[in-house]
């Protein structure tokens, strides 16, 4: 069960949620070209090629956390900060969460790499239609600490981004997104590669509103036994 603090139009209010369905929207920006470079970087590494793009990624509900710290199986994972749309029975509303992701795995398959980690997703949450008319305004942040240091790890507007209605109609399905799913919007690339943290901190400025989401969690590494 997760909650959230929900603001829109001034008002605050506490909601529940029982997730039904999870989405992970990869390959999510607009730059379709700079897209196509990327996967062919990856490919080159040995990273497999999504059969679209946008990809729509099916994970299972139970991966959603908002626990303070997320447990991992070895040194090859990594946190991706992302806008988070959560569908409730009274519309859709924007969070923030992180894809996180076992890189290691993710050259045997992106679909098992996303399964195989918990999706920390942030507490609160704003009114979809509240933003939408400055979405790429909005800033996509995250911080993470590596070797002791805390680190700007991504930073970017959420214009590099498909924005959410672009992403849910070309979703297979339909461009509705029945309540009780949350759909995870796409990331920015990682200032200076992606790599592992023992902390990861994410948050979303909306700077025409003056307000910001954010969120946290540590991460805590198992050892891998053979």
């Amino acid at each position: 069960m997760l909650t959230f603090a929900r603001s829109a139009y001034g008002r605050q209010d506490r909601i529940a949620l029982d997730p039904e369905a999870v989405v992970i929207g990869g390959w999510a920006g607009r730059d379709e070209a700079a897209i196509r470079h990327h996967i062919e970087e990856l490919a080159a590494i040995g990273v497999p090629r999504p059969s679209s793009v946008p990809v729509y990624y099916r994970v299972a509900a139970e991966t959603l956390t908002q626990a303070p710290r997320l447990t991992v199986l070895g040194p090859d994972t990594s946190g991706e900060a992302e806008p988070v749309l959560v569908s409730l029975a009274d519309g859709l509303w924007l969070g923030l969460g992180s894809d996180h992701t076992d890189r290691k795995a993710e050259t045997i398959g992106i679909a098992l790499s996303k399964q195989l980690c918990g999706k920390p997703v942030g507490t609160g949450l704003w009114r979809l239609d509240e933003v939408e008319a400055h979405w790429d305004e909005l800033i996509l942040r995250a911080f993470a600490t590596i070797d002791g240091e805390r680190v700007l790890y991504q930073e970017g507007r959420l214009s590099a981004l498909r924005p959410p209605r672009d992403l849910m109609q070309r979703r297979p399905g339909g461009p509705d997104l029945p309540p009780g799913t949350v759909m995870f919007g796409g990331t920015l690339g990682a200032i200076g590669g992606i790599r592992p943290a023992s902390r990861f901190e994410m948050e979303l400025e909306d700077p025409v509103l003056g307000r910001r989401l954010a969120h946290g969690y540590d991460v805590v590494t198992l050892p891998v036994v053979a």
